[in-house]
């Protein structure tokens, strides 16, 4: 797993080819906007730390901190 990677949503980053005004081409990465938060969980009384990208940001302010770390916790993730 590569550290731009996010918990919640699984995006990684994305491959493919540069390609200049001579049509030459070069590979590169397309990296998703990942960031470390720091929740508060109530259900646990802790905080745990994700790395999560933008649209993780959304989907927890969605569904709530606590159902995304039960998911979390079914999919074997160690938090």
């Amino acid at each position: 797993m590569s550290s731009r990677h996010c918990q919640v949503t699984g995006r990684e980053p994305g491959f493919g080819k540069q390609v200049s005004n001579s049509n030459r081409r070069t590979s590169r990465r397309w990296l998703p906007n990942t960031q470390r938060r720091r929740y508060w969980v109530p259900s646990e009384g802790r905080h745990v730390v994700l790395n999560v990208s933008t649209k993780g940001i959304k989907t927890i302010d969605r569904r709530g901190i606590d159902a995304v770390v039960a998911q979390l916790r079914a999919q074997g993730v160690k938090l």
